[in-house]
């Protein structure tokens, strides 16, 4: 069994009685749900996730005023619930991996990962937060909630990055993109520098796996899990999926540089359907500043390209 699907269970069949019987008066006013950090979330768990920050357990999302007035009650009510469902737990929790599950107040959760308990007010403060902390704020699931503040939060956050912000960070990802594979990785393989080329294909692929996410209007998540979401996206995700597999698994030099391109090439295209480059040119890098000079803010528009 899947961790959502457990956690969400749990809450139906333990949770939700819990809170109805023993606070009647905040049923619905209190959003629960599963979302954060761990694989559960991403719905990427398998059973080598199971032996830390994993397990029966649920989130429970205050407004302000309702957990100054319930919270520390709430949560003494949410720990007396059984450890163990369906023959799963106890959860066994890690040295870091606490505050994973129980009660939060609504803001205090998302400024865990966003860094600031309200939606992002300009572009410079969307442009400077991390795109696996903005994906791992508005994963997993929401089960139940009834007043809407959390999900009002959680959809301004989904909606994605201004415009002017996803075109800085595709500009800057088309220059990173492309000099770690089309340009490096063929020059340190020549040199048979082992270090610098591995480094340039992971580089590569990394970079290229975040374009694929802006291009696609989603947030990266957290490394271990990127290259496994990439392959859900709907637009050309699965393409490029099947060919960063086929460059790491290649050995041959000259193998691998026609699967860099052919992964560019995809990259260029894409750029093209959605109008944010003119240029011919097969060099990813090329598309950049074409990118760059689409962004509306002349702020944004005039930094380095190759800084999003």
């Amino acid at each position: 069994m899947k961790g959502l699907e457990l956690a969400e269970r749990y809450f139906h069949e333990l949770g939700l009685p819990m809170i109805t019987e023993r606070f009647p008066l905040y049923a619905g006013r209190v959003a629960c749900g599963l979302v954060g950090d761990g694989s559960e979330c991403y719905g990427f768990d398998d059973e080598i996730s199971r032996d830390h920050d994993w397990g029966p357990g649920f989130c429970m999302w205050l407004t302000p005023e309702d957990y100054s007035e319930i919270g520390e009650a709430l949560m003494r009510e949410y720990e007396n619930l059984p450890g163990t469902f369906m023959g799963f737990g106890p959860r066994r929790t890690s040295q870091w991996g606490g505050g994973r599950v129980g009660i939060f107040e609504i803001g205090a959760f998302y400024k865990r990962f966003i860094g600031r308990g309200n939606i992002p007010q300009s572009l410079e403060e969307w442009l400077f937060i991390p795109e696996q902390a903005l994906a791992a704020a508005t994963n997993g699931k929401v089960f139940s909630d009834e007043l809407g503040v959390f999900s009002s939060f959680r959809k301004h956050l989904l909606d994605f990055f201004p415009e002017d912000v996803r075109l800085k960070k595709i500009a800057a990802r088309c220059m990173t993109t492309a000099q770690a594979g089309q340009y490096n990785l063929g020059r340190c393989l020549t040199r048979g520098d082992l270090f610098a080329s591995q480094y340039a294909e992971t580089k590569f692929c990394a970079d290229a796996i975040s374009l694929m996410f802006l291009l696609n209007r989603r947030y990266t998540p957290y490394y271990k899990w990127m290259y496994r979401a990439l392959g859900t996206l709907p637009m050309q995700g699965e393409t490029i999926n099947d060919a960063i597999v086929e460059l790491m698994v290649s050995s041959d030099p000259q193998t691998k540089l026609p699967i860099v391109e052919k992964i560019c090439t995809t990259i260029i295209d894409m750029l093209r359907e959605q109008g944010l480059t003119d240029s011919s040119s097969d060099f990813l890098l090329d598309h950049g500043p074409q990118v760059q000079s689409r962004i509306r803010d002349s702020a944004i528009r005039e930094r380095n390209v190759w800084i999003g």
